[in-house]
């Protein structure tokens, strides 16, 4: 059996899931288990600041944890810029700030809660407020990860296009056009971005976003080749196409 890896879906702002998660994970396979965390680690949840701490605090300890982007962790990223860069793949009438992205949790957990006025003076009490480690640790994610027989990606992938070619764009925002496509794409996809009520596999790609953004289960799983299993309270369970 090949060594295990382990993923953890869009965790939003849920710290006490994600650290119920790692407890899982560091029961099943030790202190040094190989993690991919599968992006959108904030927005919506109410502690998306504790969530990015975590993950920082375990880099820096040099746990062998792979980070990947996600589209609400790109909104973040670019709000912080100057000016704030808009992301132009929301729709029409839609920024970061909007009721239904969660942006505002995001800000209101570092301490950022008078919105009530321009965004560039939102953005630049943000700017204020956010650690320099988190800027940095979010300009840092990777937008994909390749682990033998598995290819990890935040939303999917691009049809037809080579697994080393793929748009970020797709990469971070891609839905319809990979979730109808029932074709081999040469790798396992492991993907997160849409949510699901169950981690469910597909046969091609396994989706592990069970809407932890909207206070349902954060899924955690652990891949030995291409085979997969959800981490439980009581223990392994075989995820099967």
């Amino acid at each position: 059996m090949t060594d295990p890896i382990y993923a953890i879906g869009d965790i939003h702002g849920q710290t006490g899931m994600l650290d119920a998660a790692l407890d899982k994970i560091e029961a099943d396979g030790g202190p040094d288990a190989k993690i991919v965390f599968l992006g959108d680690y904030v927005d919506r949840g109410p502690d998306s600041k504790g969530v990015l701490q975590r993950l920082i605090d375990g880099q820096s300890a040099g746990r062998n944890w792979t980070f990947l982007k996600g589209n609400h962790d790109r909104m973040m990223e670019w709000f912080l810029e100057t000016p704030p860069r808009h992301d132009s793949y929301l729709l029409v009438g839609y920024h970061w700030l909007h009721d239904r992205l969660g942006g505002r949790e995001t800000l209101a957990s570092y301490g950022v809660t008078d919105f009530d006025r321009r965004q560039f003076n939102v953005a630049e009490e943000f700017r204020q407020n956010a650690p320099q480690s988190h800027v940095d640790f979010l300009r840092g994610l990777e937008l994909s990860h390749t682990a033998g027989p598995l290819f990890l990606a935040h939303a999917g992938i691009r049809p037809g296009i080579a697994l080393d070619q793929q748009a970020e764009n797709d990469l971070l925002w891609i839905r319809q056009e990979f979730h109808s496509d029932s074709s081999d794409h040469g790798h396992l996809i492991v993907h997160g971005h849409t949510p699901v009520e169950h981690a469910t596999h597909y046969g091609n790609r396994i989706n592990l976003d069970t809407g932890a953004g909207y206070d349902q289960p954060l899924t955690t799983a652990v891949f030995q080749g291409r085979d997969c299993w959800l981490l439980t309270e009581k223990g392994r369970q075989p995820l099967r196409p």
